[in-house]
């Protein structure tokens, strides 16, 4: 269990981590002595897996594409989920693998250069797996939003198309 004063830390850390020691010893309290050996050892520990920065792809001139993929799975005699979605942990352009409750079992998070490599993905190397029994695929069109992050500024927001009969 987290300390209030390390919980405090993890959540400065998430919301910009390229702060030094000493900034955060300012806005955590901590000393950054204290601050340098936690984060080592949240690091050795696995708690911290990756620093990643937030990039705004639609401000670049680079074409990609984010799909979520729904996946319905077949039940297989000594196969768990945790066994049948380490199937996907292969595949690079599979982002996130998440089990899911609702209609479906598992949510993949894709990227491709355009939605015919997405599809492609879907139907080359996801339906021919024998524990799929269903999958729907959403492409994301717009980001308003990532870990607590705004993509869009108030003047740059789309306006509202009116309904008027």
């Amino acid at each position: 269990m987290l300390s209030e004063e390390d919980s405090r830390l993890l959540h400065v850390l998430s919301q910009d981590c390229r702060l030094t020691p000493e900034e955060l010893s300012i806005q955590t309290g901590l000393t950054p002595d204290y601050i340098s050996k936690k984060i080592k050892q949240w690091e050795n520990d696995k708690v911290i897996l990756k620093y990643s920065p937030l990039i705004n792809y639609d401000l670049l001139e680079e074409e990609r594409v984010t799909a979520l993929i729904d996946l319905k799975l077949l039940s297989q005699r000594g196969q768990g989920y945790d066994k049948i979605a380490q199937r996907f942990l292969k595949f690079p352009q599979i982002k996130s693998v998440y089990l899911v409750s609702g209609d479906y079992d598992l949510c993949l998070i894709i990227e491709g250069k355009n939605m015919h490599e997405i599809a492609q993905f879907v139907s080359d190397k996801l339906s021919p797996l024998d524990v799929i029994e269903a999958t729907s695929t959403r492409f994301i069109m717009r980001r308003y939003k990532q870990d607590g992050v705004e993509f869009v500024g108030e003047e740059e927001r789309p306006q509202r198309l009116m309904i008027t009969p």
